[in-house]
């Protein structure tokens, strides 16, 4: 298994997403069972698909269960998933965000959630019921990830929670997003607390790094294309502030008009190589040094659409290119 790989490797988490296969709660109580040291994160477990309440049950069993070792990763996620597969309307509001996060962490802190504000109501308003606390706590307290994309998504994790999930971090263009966070820390009075920028990164191994790309197409056509209509995709229009800004439209007209070839053949080498991990081992060195420089803590390393031994090699490659590095965990 991919994930006791991880921790043989001393990795320090084990991440697991969610979109509309496999949820990531029973992904994590499982690699929890087959493992005993490497944390467990959810990248992301989606705001739509859960009540703050549920997400907070959800959190504090994977946290016992596991001794402790439980990161909580919450995002938004987006209106193809949001609205086309949970049939709920997709509300990026940053107070929806504020308030159910708030929920969570009440409930997780082992107090009752008496909470009405203008988006959540708990106990439902009207009903005359008490507020409730959960009959069981986590083994410390959980910390609380929030994955973002735009501008003030960012900013709000730099305000309210303890880490920001990053994806298609480009070192070369992420100072500004960074600095956001570490003002919105300030703003809030939590400069001196513990934040983590985790930066979740594509990986290919190959001596080629232009055929190691190749091998991401497909992923990033679909992100680029299809994780969204034509007026809202956020990781296409991350794609255009980037300077990729025809590229992207390109690939995007493509997967939409289901060409799906055509559009990864559309993805740009230059976009893949700025935000993935693609190459031999001295490269990926030399890309993890500029992560750590650009200001991420921790990178989250995918070998997408790989073999299972194919993807533990791509791993003990990325493990001997991050001492190399000498970047960090």
């Amino acid at each position: 298994m991919l994930a006791q790989e991880a921790e043989r490797l001393d990795f320090a988490t084990a991440w697991a997403a969610e979109a509309y296969g496999c949820d990531a709660a029973t992904t994590l109580g499982w690699i929890a069972a087959q493992t005993s040291r490497i944390g467990l994160g959810a990248a992301v477990m989606q705001i739509p698909a859960r009540t703050p309440a549920m997400t907070a049950m959800t959190a504090v069993t994977l946290d016992i269960l596991s001794g402790g070792r439980f990161h909580l990763g919450l995002g938004v996620s987006g209106p193809a998933v949001s609205e086309g597969w949970h049939g709920v309307r997709f509300n990026p509001s940053l107070a929806r965000t504020r308030e159910y996060i708030e929920i969570v962490r009440t409930a997780l802190r082992g107090e009752r959630i008496d909470h009405h504000g203008p988006q959540f109501s708990v106990p439902l308003a009207g009903t005359g019921y008490r507020p409730l606390r959960l009959s069981v706590h986590p083994a410390r307290p959980v910390p609380i990830y929030l994955a973002a994309v735009g501008p003030k998504g960012i900013e709000l994790a730099g305000e309210i929670a303890d880490g920001w999930l990053a994806a298609f971090f480009s070192p070369e263009h992420s100072a500004g997003r960074v600095a956001a966070i570490r003002a919105a820390r300030e703003a809030a009075g939590r400069a001196g607390d513990r934040f983590e920028v985790i930066a979740t990164v594509a990986l290919s191994v190959g001596d080629d790094p232009q055929a190691a790309a190749d091998n991401l197409r497909d992923y990033f056509a679909l992100y680029l294309g299809g994780m969204g209509t034509r007026e809202r995709n956020f990781y296409n229009l991350l794609a255009r502030e980037m300077g990729y800004e025809e590229q992207a439209a390109l690939v995007q007209e493509r997967y939409l008009s289901r060409d799906r070839a055509g559009a990864a053949a559309a993805v740009p080498f230059e976009f893949m190589d700025e935000t993935a991990l693609v190459g031999p081992k001295g490269r990926l060195a030399e890309r993890l040094r500029a992560y750590a420089d650009a200001g991420v803590d921790t990178v989250t390393l995918w070998p997408v659409g790989q073999p299972a031994e194919a993807a533990a090699a791509a791993l003990r490659t990325a493990a001997s290119a991050l001492d190399l590095a000498g970047a960090g965990g």
